[in-house]
């Protein structure tokens, strides 16, 4: 799968799925100290260990916090995995990249 728009900023997670506490890193934002003290939407794109990529939405509008809106994907050992709004519970600026920490999981 390849990403859907240019734009999309490219992210890996560290493991196969997303589940609380699960941490992703965004690669080539311009700015990651700025992204990460004040984040805006964002398009990405997530690729897994396993091979398996989505393109997901990052979004910063619910009073909550930020979510990150992902459509459902299969793993790549075929496991069919629900499309979810996951809360994201830290946005932290680490080095050039923007790590984000997975929160709760909402229904989409």
């Amino acid at each position: 799968m390849e990403p859907k728009d240019a734009t999309s900023i490219p992210a890996t997670c560290s493991h196969t799925h997303l589940f609380p506490g699960a941490r992703c890193h965004l690669e080539g934002l311009p700015a990651p100290t700025a992204f990460a003290t004040s984040p805006h939407p964002i398009d990405i794109y997530l690729r897994f260990p396993d091979g398996a990529a989505t393109d997901v939405e990052l979004h910063t509008t619910d009073p909550a916090g930020p979510t990150l809106k992902v459509p459902a994907y299969t793993t790549g050992a075929g496991t069919a995995i629900d499309a979810h709004t996951w809360t994201i519970r830290d946005i932290t600026a680490k080095g050039a990249e923007v790590e984000l920490t997975i929160g709760a999981k909402n229904a989409t």
